[in-house]
C-alpha cells in the first residue's frame, strides 16, 4: 500500500493535470496524498480542492470578464479551462466569465471566451442581438425571458447595457434593438427582483463594517450600490493589510495604487462609492484619484 501512495505521489507531482482520470482513489487515502504533496520545487502547498482551478484565479477571470480584456487574453491564453469559470458572489449569486462579458454588453470578450470554449446561453444571444436564437429558445422554454442573470439583471437590461457601448457598430446596434423591440413586446422580459423597502434613513443607518469572527477576511462590508439598494459583500479575502491602509501614513493616491497593484479586481467590479467607503476617502475624492490613472 506505501509502495502504491508513493507512485501515487510521483504521477501527480508530475503531471499538471493531477488528480484527473484517477478514479481508483478512496476518499480518505487521496485526502491524506492531497494534504502533504508539494508540486515540485515549489515549497507552497497545493490548492485545497486540487485539481480544481484556484479560488483566486476563478474570480480572476470573471473579475476581469466585466471589461478588461487584456487580462482576460492572459489568463486564457495561459489557462484555456478559465474560458468556462464560474465565481459566486455571495448568496448563490453564481456568474461565468461569458456571463460577466454578457451583461456589460461586451461582445468582443464574450466572442474570445467563446472561442475558448466557453458555453453561450439566453442571456448572451440577447446581447448579441442574435434575435432568431433567442426567440428559438423562448419559444422552446416559455417563461424564460422572465429568469434573471447574474446580480438579478433582466434579459432585457441586457440588450440595453449593450447599446451603451461606444464602440458598437451600426448593424449591431440595429440588431440589438430589434430583440429589444421583440423582448418589450413580450411583457415580461424585465422583471426586476423583489426587494425590499428601505427608507432612505435606513440606507444612512446600515452602511459600514461588520465582523462575524476574528480570522482575517472575517468582515462584510454594507454599502449601496449604483442602483441605490443595500449590497453586502466581503471585498478583501485577507485584509490584514487593513491597518498599512488606514492608519493616514497613505494618501489617496497610495491607498488606491495598493489596491490597483495587490487587488485589482476590486478596481474593476465594485462601484466607486464601496471602494471609497473601505479605503476611509470620500468618492469625489477617489473619483479624482482614478482621473489622473
Amino acid at each position: 500500500m506505501n509502495n502504491i501512495l508513493q507512485q501515487r505521489r510521483r504521477f501527480i507531482k508530475s503531471s499538471a493535470f493531477g488528480l484527473i482520470g484517477i478514479t481508483a482513489f478512496g476518499n480518505a487515502s487521496a485526502q491524506g496524498v492531497i494534504n502533504k504533496i508539494e508540486m515540485g520545487n515549489n515549497s507552497e502547498p497545493l490548492f485545497y480542492r486540487y485539481p480544481s482551478i484556484n479560488d483566486s484565479m476563478a474570480s480572476g477571470i470573471v473579475g476581469a470578464s466585466h471589461g478588461n480584456f487584456d487580462k482576460v487574453k492572459e489568463l486564457v491564453n495561459s489557462r484555456p479551462e478559465l474560458a468556462g469559470a464560474s465565481w459566486d458572489w455571495g448568496f448563490g449569486d453564481w456568474e461565468t466569465s461569458l456571463g460577466a462579458a454578457s451583461h456589460v454588453g461586451r461582445r468582443d470578450i464574450a466572442e474570445f471566451l467563446i472561442s475558448h470554449g466557453a458555453r453561450p446561453d439566453i442571456f448572451t444571444y440577447t446581447m448579441m442581438g442574435m434575435l432568431k436564437s433567442v426567440q428559438e429558445i423562448i419559444e422552446t422554454v416559455p417563461g424564460i425571458q422572465s429568469h434573471n442573470g447574474p446580480h438579478g439583471i433582466t434579459l432585457l437590461q441586457h440588450a440595453k447595457n449593450r447599446l451603451e457601448n461606444k464602440d458598437i457598430s451600426t448593424s449591431d446596434a440595429t440588431n440589438v434593438n430589434k430583440v429589444i423591440s421583440y423582448l418589450e413586446s413580450l411583457g415580461n422580459a424585465d422583471l426586476k427582483p423583489k426587494s425590499l423597502d428601505v427608507t432612505e434613513e435606513e440606507k444612512k443607518k446600515y452602511p459600514g463594517e461588520y465582523r462575524f469572527g476574528n480570522a482575517d477576511g472575517e468582515i462584510f462590508i454594507v454599502d449601496t450600490n449604483r442602483q441605490g439598494f443595500l449590497q453586502i459583500g466581503r471585498i478583501f479575502n485577507q485584509p490584514k493589510n487593513r491597518v498599512h491602509l488606514f492608519d493616514n501614513s497613505l494618501n489617496p493616491t497610495q491607498k488606491y495604487n495598493y489596491i490597483k497593484e495587490a487587488k485589482p479586481l476590486i478596481s474593476q467590479i465594485f462601484p466607486i462609492k464601496m471602494i471609497a467607503s473601505y479605503l476611509k476617502i470620500t468618492p469625489e475624492t477617489l473619483s479624482r484619484v482614478r482621473a489622473n490613472h
